[in-house]
């Protein structure tokens, strides 16, 4: 009997995480998207670079982000967490709040140069909350270099600040975490997509394609 009922619930759970799934693709503002890959296709054009910067899964995301960018679009494309020794290093010596803006720093982040935030929240000063972002995004203003991003919250500096943003709508608050990350998954894998900035094939569609 119990395992029953805890069939059923799984059931009715993975029933309700996708629809808020489907519902958060009805709801995304396609101006926002499209905003936002006019940034990328705009850095491109003037042979600027993009620095994918975000902590925790959205980290991993970052990573992934970059090699697909740079792969299919030809863009030149980095993630800062993605050095462990440096990313460590600073984190030890200097603090975990600069690891991102002293990492641009050396990378001599110019006006040409955008940077692309992964973050559910968008970092805030007043809570402590992603410091580390929120710096980065400082010194990207201060250098007149472009800022986009995907978020999960309104309020956060991110969103404040950016260029162009995406927020993933929020359809259920126990899940905001785990939509956001995700959703910031599916719309770079849109970016790189794109016919305007994909340049190189993928490989089984191209196998599939020549079959």
């Amino acid at each position: 009997m119990l395992e029953l009922i805890f069939l059923i619930f799984m059931e009715n759970f993975i029933e309700s995480y996708l629809k808020e799934v489907a519902e958060i693709c009805n709801l995304l503002n396609t101006n926002e998207v499209q905003n936002v890959a006019k940034e990328i296709i705009k850095t491109r054009d003037e042979k600027g670079r993009i620095f994918f910067i975000g902590v925790g899964g959205s980290a991993g995301n970052a990573s992934h982000a970059v090699c697909d960018l740079r792969k299919l679009t030809g863009i030149e494309c980095y993630a800062p967490s993605d050095n462990v020794s440096e990313l460590s290093a600073r984190t030890n010596d200097e603090g975990w709040d600069t690891i991102f803006s002293a990492w641009l720093e050396v990378s001599k982040l110019s006006s040409n140069d955008l940077v692309f935030v992964f973050s559910v929240g968008g970092g805030s000063r007043e809570r402590n909350i992603s410091p580390g972002i929120v710096n980065a995004l400082e010194l990207a203003k201060e250098r007149n270099a472009g800022i986009v991003g995907i978020v999960g919250k309104e309020e956060g500096y991110t969103r404040q600040v950016a260029n162009a943003s995406i927020l993933v709508p929020t359809v259920n608050k126990n899940h905001i975490t785990p939509h956001s990350e995700s959703f910031q998954t599916i719309l770079w894998h849109m970016f790189a997509s794109m016919p305007e900035l994909k340049i190189n094939p993928t490989t089984w569609e191209s196998v599939v394609i020549n079959k």
